[in-house]
């Protein structure tokens, strides 16, 4: 039998396992709360591993590795950033969201909540944040198409769009039956393949290559300051990269795991899972870079098209192909965990924060899950007529849409969960800002190669948005008595809070 069958029969076991969560899910959906949140009943373990893998993306596989293998560890100032980001998220943000978000009208996505959070009778906030999902997560969905054409092309030499529409049909199908029950399950056995491979394939490709020395030397041949953080490096260029961190407080999708945790004391058992898997996955995609440099400079007759791939071709070349094939399923993992945690996070922006706002009539539960599954497979439509020209690098993607949710929610979120004074118009002026100058910075080339989008959008929303709630801020006694609760709840006792 030839290397591509077994390949394939481990990708096509994979996909099936996939197909039948999403049905087991299925039958334990029962209403919006369910098919958003999953009841706010997940244990610690699998909302850890689900915000990991949904977090991480085709980029932890593809895009980190094919910088890392271009540029060296100079390129691994984003995942420094990432991982103190995602340690101070799981820290400050996950348990005080749990319990906030219980608090403020049982809200179950996070426009919901801004507006129950903030008593917004206008409405604005919530179709702003709505529309801001939209407009990002567009992007970010296309970004994972791409990765799943891009992995296809790269491991069977498929068409581009083949493997992006059999991508895109596998996670539509298991995300518009199965909802957040089914895209978080499904996420913690993606997460459990991507640590396993991204710890086997740089160890045994290490072996390969003839160890640590000779791998050490190969690297130094191809560029001598391929192990250098700093040449080459300046000051704008570090904090652009360690900025990434900053997106995680405004991540619908990563955050939105939060609030079905089964309660806020299982923040702290999430963090320590969540961080630890981040940790060994980062420093699997780094080494992985590093013993790709080494293995083709060894073997120049063997070529690297494309440095993205470097995951994939490695995992080929030292494993036999049932285990390359299983190798390849992690691959696949990062790219449909994270499109189907933003297809949901989508769906629940347009059928709870618009079409209920816009259409105030009552309306079912049945007929709003069968409207959630109709909104995940319009977002799918729209993101694939996008990533069908493969416009930009998988990274670039995803930079832009991080840095568009992390501008425009992250200091929003923060101050929701800290600050007394916010008001509603304060957090629409912030929203706006800093989505506005993402989109501005991101489309000038001279602003964007002098720094990443997310710190001036980051900044700038923050300023924006205390400034006008400093000067629109008028006391509430139902805000003040919900943030009293929340407070109460979080910490078991009467607390005292700098106003």
């Amino acid at each position: 039998m030839s290397d591509q069958f077994y390949e394939v029969l481990a990708l096509l076991a994979y996909l099936a396992a996939m197909i039948v969560i999403g049905l087991w899910a299925f039958r334990r959906t029962n209403n919006l709360g369910d098919y958003m949140l999953a009841g706010r009943r997940l244990s610690p373990g699998v909302t850890a591993l689900s915000a990991g893998a949904s977090d991480m993306s085709g980029w932890l596989l593809l895009g980190l590795p094919g910088a890392i293998y271009v540029s060296g560890l100079i390129e691994g100032w984003i995942a420094v950033g990432l991982t103190i980001g995602a340690w101070l998220n799981w820290k400050f943000v996950a348990p005080r969201l749990r319990t906030y978000t219980q608090v403020s009208s049982e809200s179950i996505t996070l426009p919901s909540f801004l507006e129950s959070r903030l008593k917004d009778r206008s409405r604005l906030l919530r179709v702003a944040s709505g529309l801001i999902i939209l407009l990002f997560f567009t992007f970010y969905v296309s970004s994972g198409m791409v990765a799943g054409g891009v992995f296809f092309e790269s491991s069977f030499g498929a068409g581009y769009h083949t493997g992006m529409i059999v991508v895109t049909g596998v996670v539509v199908a298991y995300t518009l039956f199965g909802g957040f029950l089914a895209v978080c399950y499904t996420d913690a056995v993606q997460g459990t393949i991507m640590l396993l491979a991204l710890v086997l394939v740089p160890v045994v490709g290490l072996f390969t290559v003839g160890g640590f020395g000779p791998a050490v030397d190969s690297v130094r041949e191809v560029d001598p300051t391929m192990f250098s953080m700093v040449s080459g490096a300046t000051v704008l260029g570090v904090l652009s990269a360690m900025a990434w961190g900053l997106g995680y407080f405004g991540q619908p999708h990563i955050i939105v795991r939060f609030m079905a945790l089964r309660s806020p004391a299982q923040a702290r058992e999430a963090r320590r899972i969540g961080i630890g898997w981040m940790l060994i996955s980062l420093l699997g995609a780094v080494a992985t870079a590093l013993v790709g440099i080494a293995y083709f400079q060894q073997n120049p007759d063997v070529t690297l098209t494309d440095p993205e791939a470097v995951f994939i071709a490695l995992g080929q070349i030292v494993f036999h192909p049932l285990i390359a094939g299983v190798i390849l399923a992690a691959v696949l993992a990062a790219i449909m965990s994270t499109i189907s945690s933003q297809l949901l996070v989508t769906s629940s922006a347009l059928v709870e924060d618009l079409w209920k706002v816009v259409f105030r009539g009552e309306i079912s539960e049945k007929r709003l899950v069968a409207l959630g599954r109709v909104a995940v497979l319009v977002v799918s439509l729209l993101a694939a007529s996008m990533a069908w020209g493969r416009s930009g690098t998988v990274l670039d993607l995803v930079a832009y849409a991080w840095a568009g949710f992390g501008a425009s929610f992250g200091p929003v979120i923060l101050l929701s969960l800290y600050w007394r004074r916010l008001t509603a118009t304060g957090a629409l002026a912030g929203m706006l800002t800093g989505a506005a100058t993402v989109v501005i910075w991101g489309n000038v080339d001279a602003l964007g190669s002098l720094m990443y989008e997310i710190v001036p959008g980051f900044l700038l929303s923050l300023v924006v948005t205390v400034a006008v709630s400093t000067f629109t801020y008028r006391p509430d006694p139902e805000i003040e008595a919900e943030f009293d609760e929340a407070i109460r709840l979080l910490d078991g006792h009467a607390h005292v809070t700098t106003r």
